[in-house]
């Protein structure tokens, strides 16, 4: 029932998050452009729509060099209610009421005094998007503070995943009615200052009441293995971008598609309200949107274990591009912009995970090419280039909407065909222009596919432990003589370690150690005790470095870095101190085989150099039990 009760409220609070996250990066500037500067003077209005994004756009960007400060005040918080809450908490009520400000004219200074309103604009902008960043940054973090299994975690993740994608897809369906219906004037669909205040307010209440559902229905977990992690700064990340070059084209090609996107969604409703001519309908659109969505992302995990990723990232791109093409000439059909719009939707949740996915595997990437693992730093890329590419198509919106006349007190009937045409040109053709070149970088520059980034991490592990094996190791502690007796991590029929299909293994350059083909066990307990230094993406090994000092690995399986993941259950982490008989991690013989792969399971001490002694206790073929003492070494 607590676990029930901790995803559920996860979910609820990522669902507020990114509802807040969607009005305010896609649909806030409408208020700006079309709801905040309405008098008769449209060079006045022009001006200061000009000023105000202008200044969203500075400061946004301005903002990205904060964000690792930020994280760094986030990961050095310690209060009674934990170290990610208060900021959630906080963040939320802080940007929320910012944001509900934001959506009026601030007593009337925006055209009494448009210069302190800049001002005060700024300020309140800025207070704003800060407490969003904090919340930001603790509600995405907080994920391994609130359990520490392996197999929750991923489950907590795929809740909150699930509420921020209905959260952000829910916002295109609800904002036109929401403003309309609390809207004094209909205003040819566009509605009022009040209706726009309205959905704000409301926003502002979804995402404090996640929050505070979050603050009530959740506990972070005090334990030592959260401690000491590593600080991000603004140094490090550019620093680990440009030596990290997939990386930085993973991050390119992302850039150029969350413009091109972005552009597209943020000028949609301006599509309905001013060609279309039926704002109203933007709803339906919302409809389709959130069901196509929502089937996109769950379809997801299917077509990357059936395709290769940069299938799908080709064929995502191509149907997005074919729908905004074809909103080009749908103008006044209203299921036919909706068929468009929707199919030019469909794939950004499966192009987003695809670009996530690469750039999670550029961890690896770079960890093999700097002999360093950044794993925090190269998470930090994403959100910010998200960052800077929302700040830039906010101000081209801004040019594009005035300079096609859509601003201030247009309506229908004052847009001409020549701005109806160049509407479409900036909003359809430009956004081809980024996904193409976001397109053309993926496929020319970004090399980690899935068969690289196997590649990498057998390279990692044939690596792994050699700081150890080239030098004599240190050992801090006094270790009892029954330490150097290695038992068994599974049960099964022992095998000798030269006869296994891996020629790595077999040939001793993992050094010495045993296979045992597991049956009907299906859990990896640690042989000896130590501390947990390796842990793969792949979870499908654990590195100890022992008490006295020997570097031991446990591999499940044959090439089973080619499943990535799949059928493997990591129950510890890197940093863990685990005792002798502790359960490692769990594994599917079942997905192993389907695989057609061999199941054994492989331990090597890979520092054999400093042994005197290496004594296997039990025949070969032998069957043996797990726990049961299986090897005798010496040093």
């Amino acid at each position: 029932m607590a676990k029930f009760k901790t995803r559920v409220s996860y979910m609820l609070g990522t669902f507020g998050h990114d509802f807040f996250a969607a009005a305010m990066l896609n649909y806030f500037i409408m208020f700006i452009t079309n709801h905040l500067f309405i008098t008769s003077n449209n060079k006045f209005n022009n001006q200061m729509i000009g000023l105000i994004t202008t200044t969203m756009v500075v400061i946004r960007i301005a903002e990205l060099f904060i964000d690792p400060f930020i994280g760094n005040m986030v990961d050095n918080t310690h209060t009674r209610w934990g170290k990610f809450k208060p900021w959630v908490i906080t963040g939320a009520i802080v940007s929320g009421l910012a944001l509900a400000m934001l959506y009026t004219t601030l007593g009337g200074l925006a055209t009494s005094h448009p210069m302190l309103y800049i001002v005060a604009f700024a300020v309140i902008y800025i207070v704003m998007d800060v407490f969003y960043s904090f919340k930001d940054i603790g509600i995405w973090s907080m994920v391994p503070a609130l359990t520490l299994d392996s197999s929750e975690r991923d489950t907590i993740s795929t809740w909150g995943r699930l509420g921020s994608t209905i959260g952000g897809n829910l916002v295109t369906l609800a904002v036109v009615p929401i403003a309309l219906f609390f809207s004094v004037h209909y205003n040819g669909g566009q509605g009022d200052r009040r209706g726009w205040l309205a959905f704000g307010i409301v926003t502002a209440l979804l995402s404090i009441l996640g929050a505070l559902i979050i603050g009530l229905g959740t506990k972070e977990q005090s334990t030592p293995l959260r401690e000491n992690k590593q600080k991000t700064s603004t140094k490090d990340v550019f620093k680990i971008l440009f030596q990290n070059d997939q990386l930085m084209w993973t991050a390119v090609a992302h850039f150029f598609f969350a413009m091109g996107w972005d552009l597209v969604n943020s000028l949609l409703l301006y599509y309905f309200t001013f060609i279309l001519g039926n704002s109203s309908k933007f709803a339906l659109y919302g409809t389709v949107n959130f069901i196509v969505g929502m089937i996109s992302v769950s379809l997801f995990p299917a077509l990357a274990h059936r395709f290769q990723r940069r299938k799908v990232f080709l064929v995502g791109i191509s149907v997005m591009m074919v729908g905004i093409f074809l909103l080009f000439f749908a103008d006044f059909s209203t299921p036919f912009v909706i068929f468009s719009a929707a199919l030019a939707a469909a794939p950004q949740p499966l192009l987003f995970l695809v670009i996530m996915l690469t750039m999670t595997d550029t961890i690896e990437y770079g960890q093999l090419k700097l002999h360093h693992r950044d794993e925090s730093l190269v998470l930090s890329v994403r959100p910010l280039v998200d960052k800077l590419a929302s700040a830039i198509v906010n101000g081209l919106v801004s040019i594009i909407v005035i300079a096609t006349h859509m601003s201030g007190n247009a309506k229908v009937s004052s847009i001409t065909n020549g701005d109806s045409v160049q509407f479409k040109m900036y909003m359809l053709a430009v956004p081809i222009i980024l996904l193409l070149c976001s397109l053309f970088v993926y496929l020319r520059k970004v090399k980690i596919t899935e068969a690289k980034h196997a590649q990498i991490v057998t390279e990692l592990e044939a690596s792994w432990g050699q700081e150890y094996a080239d030098t004599k190791s240190t050992v801090t502690q006094a270790t009892p003589v029954d330490q150097l007796t290695y038992t068994a991590p599974v049960a099964g029929q022992l095998q000798l370690l030269e006869q296994v299909g891996d020629p790595t293994f077999a040939g001793g350059k993992m050094g010495k150690g045993v296979a045992i083909i597991p049956q009907n066990d299906h859990q990896i307990v640690a042989p000896i005790s130590g501390i947990v230094q390796l842990l793969l993406p792949t979870k499908h090994a654990v590195g100890i470095l022992a008490d006295n000092g020997l570097v031991t690995l446990i591999h499940v399986g044959i090439d089973t870095v080619q499943l990535r993941g799949r059928g493997f259950e990591l129950l510890v982490e890197r940093g863990q101190r685990v005792e002798r008989g502790e359960l490692l991690l769990n594994f599917d013989v079942q997905v192993i085989q389907q695989a057609g792969l061999a199941d054994d399971v492989l331990m090597t001490i890979i520092n054999s150099n400093e042994l005197t002694k290496f004594e296997i206790l039990a025949a070969d073929q032998q069957f043996v039990q797990a726990k049961e003492p299986l090897v005798q070494v010496d040093k």
